[in-house]
């Protein structure tokens, strides 16, 4: 059975966010229209906006400097941090499974990833879990993985970008017999750990939601800050729960409920939020 963690972090979601985890939504969202890159001084400003000192900043921009995820450069002058290939790689990934997400069908069948690593490679072992971890699998067994099948092109091109082809092969698959699909998804997923990441995450989003469909909140500085922690804590859900068919969840799945609250503030915050960080970013000039 797949435990399901944080997949940037590891453990419970929904403690208060690290600055690391919120300056990497703040790249996600508004560096790639920015050629990549932001100023170290406007990423300071805005981090202010969610409660983060400037030396809490710093710090954490380092450790992703070092993790390889962000490069340092001066545009015209002007200090920042760029960007790694590797960075917008994981970005892009993430957009499709963050915004562009669809619920699987029993049409769709499954995928079976199915591995053997050499007790010398280990290491390569290690990686390929973490993958399919990340990508949502849930464990029928010892080097047997299973994943919704609308899940292929994504799987396909994780495992070819992380040269993890040679250890695995990728199956399309139909369930035939024995067991109630039901009862398999409850055995291959941790079914009450997920519904308490969403539970968590409704019981903290939803008063939010409702605040700003009252139209009293108009502030701009704010919308920004309650979307990026909004992004934030959500963007690791889409991971643990990888599109499972409603037909085998409960009938009371609470995913649905956090899915219409994440939507509707992204709907109603987002605008808001990109033209108060538009005020504050600087412009690349590069020579």
């Amino acid at each position: 059975m797949t435990v399901v963690e944080d997949p940037v972090r590891g453990g419970r979601p929904f403690a208060a966010a690290q600055p690391r985890q919120l300056i990497v939504t703040l790249y996600g969202l508004y560096a790639r229209q920015n050629e990549g890159w932001l100023s170290i001084a406007s990423v300071v400003r805005l981090m202010a906006d969610l409660g983060v000192d400037g030396q809490a900043v710093r710090s954490s921009i380092y450790r992703l400097k070092r993790r390889g995820l962000l490069i340092a450069e001066k545009v015209g002058g002007t200090a920042g941090y760029t960007l790694s290939p590797t960075a917008r790689q994981i970005l892009d990934e993430g957009d499709a499974r963050i915004f562009g997400r669809r619920r699987a069908t029993l049409d769709d069948g499954w995928l079976l990833v199915v591995f053997s690593v050499p007790e010398s490679e280990r290491d390569k072992r290690h990686q390929l879990r973490s993958q399919l971890t990340r990508l949502g699998f849930g464990t029928v067994a010892p080097g047997v993985w299973v994943a919704p099948g609308h899940l292929e092109t994504e799987v396909r091109e994780v495992l070819e970008r992380r040269g993890l082809t040679v250890y695995a092969e990728v199956f399309r698959a139909q369930h035939l017999a024995f067991r109630d699909p039901r009862e398999n998804v409850r055995g291959w997923w941790d079914l009450e750990a997920l519904r308490e990441l969403y539970t968590d995450f409704v019981e903290r989003y939803r008063p939010v939601r409702e605040r700003w469909s009252s139209g009293v909140e108009r502030d701009a500085a704010r919308a920004f800050a309650d979307y990026v922690q909004v992004l934030t804590a959500w963007r690791r859900l889409p991971y643990a729960d990888p599109g499972l068919p409603l037909a085998l969840l409960p009938a009371d799945w609470n995913g649905l409920e956090a899915e219409n609250v994440f939507a509707a503030l992204r709907e109603r915050l987002a605008g808001p939020a990109r033209e108060h960080a538009g005020a504050v970013l600087v412009r690349p000039v590069r020579a």
